[in-house]
């Protein structure tokens, strides 16, 4: 059993304490299984304190008067009820204040949360369509808040993101009066950071692209950098565009790939020369970044091939760029030796700087508002886009958290059927170990899109 299973399978009874030994633990059942749900035992219309709403996920991050006039309800139901069904609509948003839940996500798979884990300070759904069956494994305490609260908070960002604003960085309590990070979050508010630019051939073929060129002329832009006309030759006899028959110049690997899917494809090769610093241990930092950067591309690009509704080579380049706001960071601390923290604290700082540094380099380097936003909402796990389909942001936010799988940031990242883009997907089985069934099929095409950007 590999850690991931242990971490989402049944918790161990010490986690529970309260469980009562007699009530049997619910036997998976089938999809399209009509199950009915269980009545609450007693409904409070009663405002809980604020101290407790900011614990939870997105409110903890939300303006507090916002969060106090929410209209919210307190269910309790007895051990053995149907709070929710998989599949089922819902304009509510719930969290678990007390007891335990058994969480079924599909016929396979089944795991308890307790109210006693920081994971019950997320939401058990996020999305019009619950993620999975929940059950009361004990008697439990259901927050029931309006999923309005969730389209606000991603409206809210979307309207920030398009707009590219500088607006200001908000440093956590522990670096805020840290010299090194105060000097950066004012550079970037002044906008002198020094921010990166996309290498040549990138840059003519984005260009020459504005003027409607054609294939020929692109054949020859791009002919100029042999690295790159043998990664578009790889790309495309590899099995991400099921090549019938192979093929060995450049002209044939754009006619097969397509024109726009070959800029997006030379942008996002040319993209590796950015992860580049002097000092050995940034540069470390840096191809870091750019392998996790790799991962995400490859598994957005998968996921967009498989559901249809995005373009893969659009979420390919999204994937690459969701972190992009890390270089500029990097370069920062490059520039000033003796003034950054120990690598760690810096790493630390990180997530909270790169995301809007992030959007103002693409936006920088001249890519749509789309992808310019990208950066901002890659780890916004309850984004809801009121959309029936998946997005690119959507596919993004899969990818990236399928990227912590197996490291410690798992740890802190909500239940993958808890999300609103989980339930967005056409094919969302799971496998045992909790990744999605149709990357986990997919490993051998994961591996070839890696290969073909390293």
């Amino acid at each position: 059993m590999n850690w991931f299973t242990k971490l989402f399978s049944k918790q161990p009874k010490s986690i529970s304490p309260e469980k009562k030994p007699n009530i049997p633990t619910p036997a998976p059942i089938a999809p399209n299984t009509p199950l009915t749900c269980s009545e609450p035992v007693s409904t409070e219309h009663k405002k809980l304190p604020l101290t407790t709403l900011k614990k939870l996920a997105p409110l903890r991050d939300m303006d507090d008067a916002y969060v106090q006039q929410l209209v919210h309800t307190t269910l309790s139901y007895t051990a053995g009820s149907v709070i929710f069904r998989l599949g089922q609509k819902t304009n509510s948003v719930f969290y678990l204040l007390s007891g335990s839940l058994d969480m079924q996500p599909d016929s396979d798979n089944l795991y308890t949360l307790s109210a006693e884990s920081s994971l019950a300070n997320l939401p058990l759904n996020s999305g019009k369509l619950c993620g999975a069956t929940a059950f009361a494994k004990t008697d439990v305490t259901i927050l029931a808040i309006s999923g309005e609260f969730i389209c606000r908070w991603s409206g809210k960002d979307i309207r920030q993101s398009v707009a590219v604003e500088l607006i200001d960085i908000e440093l956590p309590e522990q670096i805020a009066d840290n010299r090194f990070f105060a000097s950066f979050s004012g550079a970037y508010r002044e906008n002198k950071l020094s921010l990166p630019s996309l290498p040549n051939v990138a840059l003519k073929l984005k260009e020459a692209m504005e003027q409607d060129l054609g294939i020929n002329e692109a054949v020859k832009i791009i002919g100029v950098d042999i690295s790159i006309v043998a990664k578009l030759i790889q790309l495309a006899n590899s099995p991400l565009y099921s090549p019938v028959s192979p093929i060995t110049n450049c002209h044939a690997a754009v006619t097969r790939i397509g024109l726009d899917q070959t800029r997006k494809l030379v942008m996002g090769i040319s993209l590796k020369q950015l992860f580049r610093c002097k000092n050995p241990q940034l540069m470390a930092k840096m191809q870091h970044l750019w392998k996790n950067s790799l991962y995400v591309s490859s598994l957005s690009f998968i996921l967009a091939q498989e559901n249809g509704t995005v373009n893969p080579e659009d979420a390919l380049l999204a994937g690459l760029v969701c972190d992009i706001g890390t270089i500029p960071i990097l370069h920062f601390a490059e520039q000033y030796p003796d003034e950054y923290p120990n690598l760690d604290v810096l790493e630390s700082a990180i997530p909270f700087l790169s995301p809007s540094v992030g959007s103002l380099v693409l936006h920088t380097l001249g890519f749509a508002p789309e992808l310019a936003c990208i950066p901002k909402y890659a780890e916004d796990w309850f984004y809801e886009s009121g959309d029936d389909k998946l997005n690119l942001i959507d596919i993004v936010i899969l990818a990236k958290l399928h990227s912590y799988f197996g490291t410690n940031r798992a740890k802190e990242i909500p239940y993958l059927n808890s999300i609103p883009a989980y339930t967005k997907l056409t094919n969302g089985k799971l496998t045992a170990d909790f990744s999605l069934d149709v990357l986990h099929k997919a490993q051998h095409r994961i591996k070839a899109a890696m290969n073909f950007l390293s």
